[in-house]
């Protein structure tokens, strides 16, 4: 997996970047890759119906879970069951929540914009509007895969996560 931003070697160095920090589980191994899964967070299973998340329907935590599974190029000898602690550069965050969200509804109000200063009519705005979201979606794809293309978006293994350790909110 290409990336353009190396890992962080000194926490102290203010050159580096910020990484957000999540914990995983290893849940299989082939050959030279680990695939990972993101643990829940204290939040999952707080609710009534905790009891009846165990079976893997739609829509459950279990199968967002699995569905959420990512690769991981398996250097550090990882084994199925290890829990490891991940990061993610926190500017390709900001950058790929820019291209998800923003990027669709600045077209779609932009191409409305116009459209009501061109014409002036409600109905041509609406449709002019549904046009600029579709068209800011596809670029949102676009954008999204570039993202992902450069590595920007990979996650990066950064230790092995302790017994009992959480994720921490600094």
């Amino acid at each position: 997996m290409p990336s353009d931003v190396p890992a962080p070697e000194d926490p102290t160095d203010p050159f580096q970047p910020e990484l957000v920090e999540g914990l995983a589980r290893v849940v299989a191994v082939e050959g030279k890759l680990a695939w990972l899964e993101p643990e829940q967070t204290t939040s999952c299973g707080g609710c009534a119906a905790s009891g009846l998340c165990g079976a893997k329907g739609i829509g459950t935590a279990a199968s967002r879970l699995e569905m959420r599974r990512f690769p991981l190029v398996n250097e550090a000898s990882l084994a199925v069951g290890d829990r490891v602690v991940v990061g993610v550069d926190a500017r390709a965050l900001l950058k790929a929540s820019g291209t998800a969200y923003a990027l669709p509804l600045v077209i779609m109000l932009g191409a409305g914009g116009m459209a009501q200063w061109i014409a002036g009519s409600d109905g041509i705005t609406m449709a002019t509007m549904l046009t600029g979201l579709g068209v800011g979606l596809i670029a949102a794809r676009w954008g999204a895969g570039w993202l992902g293309a450069r590595g920007q978006l990979a996650p990066r293994f950064l230790r092995r996560a302790s017994d009992g350790e959480t994720c921490r909110i600094d």
